[in-house]
């Protein structure tokens, strides 16, 4: 991935955090996803009261990707105030879409790191394993 796409995604990331609704952990989140025709889809973290029903922001790009026919999903940006990984059940939902992804973990200061999805998800449980069922 080029420099000028890491920055363009992450900065889709950074936008989108600043629309996170986070009133009761004050933990907002940005994502940028990627596809692989290069259209990105945005998504933040939406809280609840009910904190269980709250939607992670990468699950929320997923989903606006999908609603607008994108499957096949390449990079991830993501952008926290101190620059953390996804979630567990983030990952996971994120390799149905793109196990191959590139995933840009950035912090609010411009730090990055870049891993790739099966580095923070090894032996992900994916659709192939679903094939001889």
């Amino acid at each position: 991935m080029r420099e000028s796409e890491l920055h363009e995604l992450v900065a889709a990331a950074a936008a989108a955090r600043e629309r996170a609704y986070a009133p009761y952990s004050h933990f907002a989140v940005g994502a940028a996803l990627r596809a692989a025709d290069g259209a990105i889809y945005v998504g933040c973290n939406v809280e609840n009261a009910s904190y269980g029903l709250t939607i992670c922001a990468e699950r929320n790009a997923v989903a606006h990707a999908v609603a607008s026919g994108a499957r096949d999903l390449v990079a991830l940006a993501v952008v926290t105030e101190n620059g953390v990984t996804p979630c567990g059940a983030c990952r996971q939902v994120l390799v149905e879409f793109g196990p191959e992804m590139t995933v840009i973990v950035a912090d609010t200061r411009g730090n990055r790191r870049i891993y790739l999805l099966g580095e923070l998800l090894p032996d992900a449980f994916g659709p192939e394993q679903l094939k001889d069922s």
